[in-house]
């Protein structure tokens, strides 16, 4: 097939042989990887790199005429809270991409109205408040103590560190006000949930879905306090940090068949809820009592290999040029034979 790989980019005026450069030189990116994978399952591959001009999307794609766009999208302009954006165009000018629409992203990507939607739906979420920019932070909120203040709109873990983690009002206030300066944007405080922190994919669409094998985030126990066991950025993504706090991503110890069935259920019902599609990651905490809490989605997650939804396909079955394909298969089928 002809699939175009369309993300955002800091490069001006990068076209497609300049892309391939970076394929070429195993640049570790999401995209360049998803492009070398589709090249290496026999597709023809063009990719298309937005700065600042979505009309040169559109005339790229039009001139193209691709059977599929595979999204990587990571935000517009820099900015993460913007992933919708390029998607956004996307449906708008009727081309088949992989991946979430834009309502599933924006729905999931706001902390606080997610978690109103799947508590509706029944799914245990934590106790939380929005600060809005203008609230004011130092009434003692209606929650238990302690509570973790996050962006209201960020990924990756951004603006938590373990100062994150707050045990009265005054704490709260300073925490709050911190994100509100340094991110711009509302913040979330809730209640913080002690336990396991599991990562849960997701493949498929309607009904059809399937959980990959659980990874989680262990913490060795003699270098952390309960409090620092959250997926902090450094947590993430700093490995010096990483191996001074015994901190490893491994496929789930053994959970309870009772919980591991619950977080099943719960996941398909959050997939659906969030209008999630392709492809999701599931944040859960599981306590000591096995009460599963679903603490965040992510409907653009990490799909770069060797990192977790890859290696959760993987533990599936499917190496990573297969996981790609698998995308690809997918997101064709929702579109049905005239795609």
């Amino acid at each position: 097939m002809k699939v175009a790989v369309v993300f955002d980019t800091p490069y001006d005026g990068w076209e497609d042989e300049d892309f391939k450069k970076e394929v070429t030189a195993e640049v570790e990116e999401p995209k360049y990887e998803v492009a070398e994978a589709l090249m290496a399952n026999s597709h023809d591959v063009l990719l298309i790199g937005v700065h600042d001009n979505l009309t040169h999307l559109i005339e790229r794609i039009q001139q193209y005429d691709p059977d599929l766009v595979f999204n990587c999208a990571e935000g517009f302009h820099g900015d993460s809270r913007l992933d919708y954006v390029l998607p956004a165009v996307l449906e708008a000018e009727g081309f088949p991409y992989t991946g979430t629409a834009p309502i599933g992203l924006l729905t999931s990507r706001n902390k606080g109205m997610s978690k109103k939607l799947l508590g509706y739906h029944g799914i245990r979420v934590p106790g939380f408040v929005t600060y809005r920019l203008t609230d004011d932070p130092t009434s003692p909120p209606d929650l238990t103590f302690p509570l973790i203040v996050k962006p209201l709109q960020e990924d990756a873990s951004a603006g938590i560190a373990k100062a994150s983690v707050v045990h009265d009002v005054e704490h709260l206030a300073e925490r709050v006000t911190h994100i509100r300066d340094s991110f711009g944007q509302p913040a979330i405080a809730e209640e913080f949930i002690e336990g396991r922190e599991l990562y849960v994919s997701v493949l498929g669409n309607a009904r059809q879905l399937q959980v990959l094998p659980i990874v989680e985030m262990v913490f060795d126990k003699a270098r952390t306090n309960p409090y620092e066991r959250i997926a902090t950025k450094a947590a993430k993504w700093n490995v010096p940090y990483r191996e001074r706090k015994g901190i490893r991503n491994v496929f789930a110890r053994p959970i309870a068949q009772a919980a591991l069935e619950q977080i099943e259920e719960i996941c398909h019902t959050a997939f659906r809820a969030l209008w999630l599609r392709d492809y999701a990651r599931l944040d859960v905490r599981l306590t000591t009592e096995n009460e599963v809490w679903m603490i965040e989605a992510n409907a653009n997650p990490f799909i770069s290999f060797g990192h977790d939804m890859a290696n959760a396909a993987e533990k599936a079955g499917m190496d990573y040029y297969a996981f790609v394909e698998r995308l690809v298969t997918m997101a064709m089928e929702r579109y049905g034979p005239e795609a």
